[in-house]
């Protein structure tokens, strides 16, 4: 890799010496572990981009290594203090006097333009700001330790670096919903228009006419006989009709729950206005024709204003149209009221629910787990969105979320932007054929006839767990 980047020419020593080529993948992964050991997440990939970027870039200089790096090995503005104080340990011999200024670079955001490596800065080895020829590797301990017993070290300056090194799309994509503003939120609907909601089809009992089909189409075999004598030169078949699935989401919009409401709703927003056709792996798919509620201590139905202009007139039409935004939370009672005036009507019959909540409920879990069986009997598909299984010590154990769990196909994080993914997924896969849960007398609060044994209590699924908590903890059996 030292081959086209100017390194045989840059590395010529004070005295006149020179030295090897420089290996660029034994820089990128010395710089990588002592980053490490500093307590960065360096690992392999970050220094093999860094390696690439010295690569494309034919950086020759310690300034162009630096700004390579920077732009590698840093993925929060956190990180930016370690990342200088390390990378001045390994190249501190190239650096002997004070920070020159080094020209911003485009799409970053800096509070300084100032860096500690000078490309000009005569006293370093090989010519104005060249390539060391071996950095030495440091790791957090020894740099403690350097910086304690070198006083030239202390008396230097505190230099100013790039506070923003990653692109906003990039930050926007791991941060927790709840860390947004309002201006990253209006950020995030521009993402989320590369995301496609789809939810496997529905089989009718009606067939349309199509050339690879199973079903021989008699009548239309027969029709196309007539122009050719009787002869029935063409067969003529036929294949089952597909419609699209409704999708029901029933989103929690209490206190705790306020900030996931707004992204989510907002992807809602975004996926029901998309235009165009499913391609590469959603081509079993269809797009969902959706319905949204909202609920806190009671059921409110947005759909109607889906039509907005904008997603923040729509979260503002929302807030008007739901009284308990940011309220208590009553899952048990929304659920009731949806499945009477809403879902045991048609609605949710054949269709993939989405739940949005964090599972904390008010009132009693008894009656949380009797609407869930019945929405479980109806319903294709229930898939349960909560925030909190994003920590791998969560156990839906106690409360709303033990009494819900045994009816959920398929339970997500959708904390972030990142998690969207595995919700995608889970609203488009199929259903696997299970027996209905039947909601024991202790759960749905009716006592069980005298004389005749009661239901039996429903078995806890096993669920298709995304993220930490798919590696620590499945229902008990």
């Amino acid at each position: 890799m030292t081959n086209g980047i100017g390194f045989d020419a840059a590395l010529a020593d004070v005295d006149g010496g020179v030295h090897p080529p420089v290996d660029v993948a034994m820089l990128a992964v010395a710089l990588g572990v002592a980053l490490r050991s500093a307590g960065l997440p360096a690992g392999p990939d970050r220094c093999e981009r860094l390696a690439r970027a010295v690569t494309v870039m034919g950086a020759s200089t310690i300034a162009e290594l630096h700004a390579c790096a920077l732009a590698t090995m840093v993925s929060d503005p956190s990180q930016v203090d370690t990342f200088e104080r390390v990378f001045a340990e390994m190249f501190a011999a190239a650096v002997p006097r004070p920070p020159g200024p080094m020209a911003p670079q485009q799409g970053m955001t800096m509070e300084s333009a100032e860096s500690p490596w000078s490309a000009d800065s005569p006293s370093a080895p090989g010519g104005p700001g060249e390539l060391p020829p071996v950095p030495r590797q440091v790791d957090a301990d020894s740099s403690a330790s350097s910086s304690q017993s070198d006083p030239e070290q202390e008396e230097m300056p505190e230099v100013p670096a790039i506070r923003r090194v990653a692109s906003a799309t990039e930050r926007l994509r791991g941060r927790d919903f709840v860390q947004l503003s309002p201006a990253e939120l209006r950020q995030l609907a521009v993402l989320m228009r590369e995301l496609t909601i789809a939810v496997p089809p529905r089989r009718t009992r009606r067939y349309r006419p199509r050339k690879d089909g199973v079903r021989l189409d008699m009548r239309r075999t027969l029709r196309q006989a007539r122009r050719t004598g009787g002869e029935p030169v063409t067969i003529a078949r036929q294949a089952v009709r597909a419609r699209p699935r409704r999708l029901i989401v029933l989103c929690d919009i209490s206190g705790s729950m306020e900030p996931y409401a707004r992204a989510l709703l907002q992807l809602m927003y975004v996926a029901s206005r998309a235009t165009g056709t499913l391609s590469g792996s959603l081509q079993g798919a269809t797009r969902p024709r959706t319905e949204v509620f909202t609920f806190a201590t009671r059921l409110t139905r947005l759909t109607p204003f889906l039509a907005a202009a904008t997603p923040e007139t729509m979260l503002a039409k929302a807030g008007e149209a739901a009284p308990d935004w940011a309220g208590g939370t009553r899952i048990g009672a929304a659920l009731r009221e949806f499945n009477d005036h809403y879902g045991a009507r048609g609605m949710a019959r054949g269709a993939v629910v989405l739940i949005i909540s964090d599972g904390w409920e008010t009132g009693d879990p008894a009656v949380l787990g009797a609407q869930m069986a019945r929405l479980h009997r109806i319903a294709y598909r229930i898939v349960w969105a909560n925030p909190r299984t994003q920590s791998s010590r969560y156990r839906p154990e106690v409360g709303g979320m033990a009494a819900a769990w045994p009816y959920c196909d398929a339970v997500v994080s959708a904390h972030n932007f990142e998690a969207l993914d595995d919700l995608l997924a889970a609203l488009r896969a199929p259903a696997v054929r299970r027996p209905p849960a039947v909601p024991s007398p202790a759960s749905s609060g009716d006592p069980a006839p005298a004389g005749r044994p009661g239901p039996s209590a429903p078995q806890p699924m096993s669920l298709p767990i995304t993220g930490p908590l798919a590696r620590h903890w499945s229902p008990r059996s």
